[in-house]
């Protein structure tokens, strides 16, 4: 909305229509231009903490123009998530602290109009006032990452996925920042994924990484960011590589360890990720039991439960010994006060090294997804079972999956076809 007293501005049709759709979305906050300034207007906490939320304003000192609005838009949102996540902090939004500075803001960014196109054009400000605004950004996407409701009912899982799946490829990013002089925005972010192969598992965490902070930080991506940033999965080469059911009951034979047997043998029938062995509930398995093991809360992806394929597998590989006694799988921390789920993990796979088996411990558990389509499971369920989303499950095992499908199509046909 426009200040009441302002004249008639070419920029009030565009803000009555953000603002509209604002309103359509439940959001409180509404764009308000004032003269020839963007900033924001709704309720929010009250700056001496009473807990109440009344109607303020945010100055974002943003000229009335098309970039100004694309960047108060972005300001917006970071409000919009700050309150939701309950940690705004007005200090972040004080204008008045830093205009001594020559600095305007929509956020603790330190972006400007003039820096909003320093940041565009990847430069601006010293090298080290660049590096003090990255690393206050990352340090608040960190605390907004482990604040996510979410997130909190799981923090082993939560630290294990920031160790793991953000923050390899944001030392990535704050190195090459320090290395190319770079801002803060969508031209730093496009040279860190660029930085990584193209199809590699490296390069779909690190887009699906800094997509968060754009969406913390109110950056606006290319729109071909999730097609750039994709491409990992089991490509061509990769099928042949996945070991038969004749292969994985042979392979076993190489583990003189017991103990590690069970381990192989229970990542095999069940699907499991390295770490999900020493964090399951296999009480199930016991004689008498269903066999439907429960992978714990404690997990990277939380509680679900796995059914056995093949299920004539459990006595293969004597897993129903595991229902009375855990105590025979291999003696690995799990306390995660002194230890994390990838390392974990890893223990697994410097096992599967150390035995020079021809196969990884994830090609157990892509061998067993690729069953379960064989088999004709449900997507939805086996995704599920695995801990995972069926976007990833499919994007994953597109390959069989389509073949599943096709070949019913053509079952279906020619079924048809026969009946006629």
């Amino acid at each position: 909305m426009a200040s009441p007293t302002s004249e008639p501005h070419p920029l009030d049709g565009a803000i009555r229509a953000q603002n509209a759709l604002l309103a359509a979305g439940g959001v409180a906050l509404r764009l308000e231009r004032r003269g020839q300034c963007l900033g924001l207007r709704g309720p929010l906490p009250c700056r001496q903490g009473s807990g109440r939320h009344p109607v303020q304003r945010i100055s974002l000192r943003l000229a009335a123009d098309a970039a100004g609005l694309e960047q108060a838009c972005a300001s917006l949102r970071r409000v919009q998530q700050q309150l939701q996540l309950n940690c705004f902090d007005w200090s972040q939004w004080a204008v008045a602290a830093r205009a001594k500075a020559g600095v305007t803001t929509g956020g603790a960014m330190g972006v400007t109009s003039g820096a909003s196109r320093g940041s565009r054009s990847g430069r601006s400000a010293s090298p080290t006032a660049l590096q003090a605004s990255l690393d206050s950004a990352l340090q608040r996407f960190e605390h907004q990452f482990h604040a996510d409701p979410r997130r909190r009912r799981n923090p082993s899982g939560s630290r294990t996925t920031w160790s793991a799946a953000y923050l390899p490829y944001l030392r990535r990013l704050r190195r090459l920042a320090g290395q190319q002089g770079l801002a803060l925005g969508p031209a730093l972010l496009e040279q860190v994924l660029e930085s990584y192969p193209l199809a590699s598992r490296g390069r779909q965490q690190c887009g699906t990484a800094l997509a968060a902070l754009a969406r913390a930080e109110g950056f606006l991506l290319p729109a071909d960011w999730g097609e750039r940033a994709g491409g990992y999965g089991l490509h061509a080469a990769q099928f042949r590589q996945l070991p038969s059911d004749r292969q994985i009951l042979e392979w076993i034979e190489r583990i003189p360890n017991p103990g590690w047997r069970l381990a192989y043998g229970l990542m095999a029938t069940y699907g499991l990720r390295n770490h999900e062995v020493f964090f399951t509930d296999v009480s199930a398995l016991a004689p008498g039991g269903d066999r439907v093991i429960r992978v714990l809360p404690t997990s990277k992806t939380g509680e679900h439960q796995v059914w056995p394929f093949q299920p004539e597998w459990v006595e293969r590989f004597e897993l129903s010994r595991l229902g009375e006694a855990r105590a025979l799988l291999p003696a690995v921390c799990t306390d995660l006060r002194r230890t994390t789920l990838q390392q974990v993990g890893r223990r697994v796979a410097e096992q599967f090294r150390r035995y020079d088996l021809p196969l990884t411990p994830y090609d157990l558990r892509h061998a067993w997804a690729v069953r379960t389509i064989h088999i004709g499971l449900p997507d939805t369920v086996a995704a599920r079972m695995m801990g995972h989303s069926v976007a990833i499950h499919t994007r994953t095992y597109h390959h069989w999956i389509t073949r599943r499908d096709q070949q019913q199509a053509v079952d279906a046909a020619l079924a048809r076809s026969r009946a006629a």
